[in-house]
């Protein structure tokens, strides 16, 4: 009940708002399980997408957001929870993939839509980086649920890093067409299938989105521009000779 006050008062104030258009909606079932393997460019995805659907999208978010106290932690975790996202504990050993990929396939399992960005994080620059091989792969070889790749196009300029207002202007949505990945079945402990699976996935969303390919990791990218960074800062507060 919450998610359906929740989709009608946000999703319709950002369908208002922004007209978000929107191309393949045909692709998404009518019923039963799917995952959904989109690019990441903004925080805003996780709220687009679900707006421009009739089902429930199930996405994954840090448990912080969750647990945080007092009145705005409670306000914020009732918030998340009714748009869709599920905690997910980045603590342990292996940190958020586990946890991640237990989620997900209780989703699928629910006969649910699931939501995933391969890149594990938002792109630096706008750019499709290289997807990570965990939990796309082996939620979709677990469970048999078919991938839908998606592109979110122009939502990184809705509001960019350092602007509070956002711009109002028209993001886009690309969804294609049902990946199967059945011939693959049994073969989720095989790391060369799940790097294969995951390069198909992502193929298909930059020929969607138009992106440029760059195949490193996005967090190797952004640790790379946060040491440029530092060592610029240094080199200006370095006293001349």
């Amino acid at each position: 009940m919450i998610y359906g006050a929740l989709k009608l008062s946000l999703g319709s104030g950002l369908k208002l708002a922004f007209r978000p258009w929107v191309e393949g909606l045909e692709n998404i079932p009518a019923e039963g399980p799917a995952i959904l393997a989109s690019n990441h460019l903004s925080f805003s995805d996780s709220f687009f997408l679900p707006a421009v659907l009739d089902r429930k999208v199930t996405f994954i978010a840090k448990a912080e957001y969750f647990t945080s106290p007092g009145v705005k932690g409670k306000l914020t975790a009732a918030f998340f929870r009714g748009v869709g996202q599920l905690p997910v504990d980045r603590s342990g050993a292996r940190g958020a993939g586990e946890a991640a990929i237990k989620a997900g396939m209780a989703v699928i399992e629910a006969g649910g839509l699931f939501g995933i960005y391969p890149e594990g994080t938002r792109s630096p620059d706008g750019r499709l980086y290289r997807g990570k091989p965990g939990g796309l792969a082996r939620v979709a070889l677990a469970t048999g649920a078919p991938v839908i790749p998606v592109a979110m196009i122009d939502t990184e300029k809705i509001q960019p890093p350092g602007k509070v207002v956002p711009k109002l202007m028209r993001p886009g949505i690309r969804i294609g067409k049902p990946l199967d990945f059945s011939r693959y079945r049994g073969m989720e402990s095989d790391r060369f299938i799940l790097r294969s699976l995951t390069d198909e996935v992502m193929y298909e969303i930059m020929k969607l989105s138009g992106q440029e390919y760059v195949d490193i990791y996005a967090t190797a990218a952004k640790r790379r521009l946060a040491e440029q960074k530092s060592a610029a800062t240094t080199t200006e507060q370095r006293p001349a000779a």
